[in-house]
């Protein structure tokens, strides 16, 4: 999306979300979710920063909501503007800063979903990177950057994904 022109219905406030990319052997740790008008989708974990927060404590708060588990925190791999349709009584879009981290899990850790998992989540799931192409990703964009990301490390700002 680079025409930011037509974002009708764009909602005022700018949201941070911090998303963990969790890799071990080859896969990464994701969300699996399913919704009956849309079929099964994967996010990575992670989610909204709260006021008062910072972004290291809002990542391992909502690990441990969707993953059941405390991440280890690690170096931020890039940022990217995201406009994510919201389906409301009266659709809008929300200018959300994405945060992407790499983070870490103990290594007896079993995939699980938390005590508070997100809405439409499923299972908790490890994904091999070289399916990631395979498989609806949600930001859909996620399938072209997050492989570089995983090998590459650090990639600075990625601009707008959808």
């Amino acid at each position: 999306m680079n025409d930011l022109s037509s974002l009708e219905g764009l909602e005022p406030q700018i949201r941070n979300a911090v998303r963990a990319v969790v890799v071990r052997d080859g896969a990464v740790l994701m969300q699996k979710k399913w919704a009956e008008a849309r079929g099964t989708w994967y996010t990575l974990p992670g989610g909204g920063q709260d006021v008062r927060e910072t972004m290291e404590t809002a990542l391992i708060r909502e690990c441990e909501e969707e993953i059941g588990t405390t991440v280890r925190v690690g170096a931020l791999l890039s940022v990217a503007d995201f406009f994510k349709q919201r389906d409301k009584t009266f659709p809008s879009v929300r200018h959300v800063i994405e945060f992407y981290f790499a983070c870490e899990v103990e290594d007896d850790y079993r995939p699980c979903s938390g005590s508070h998992p997100d809405k439409h989540q499923v299972d908790v799931v490890w994904l091999p990177v070289d399916e990631l192409d395979q498989v609806a990703l949600f930001p859909k964009d996620l399938a072209q950057h997050l492989p570089a990301l995983i090998a590459e490390g650090a990639k600075g700002y990625l601009g707008v994904i959808d």
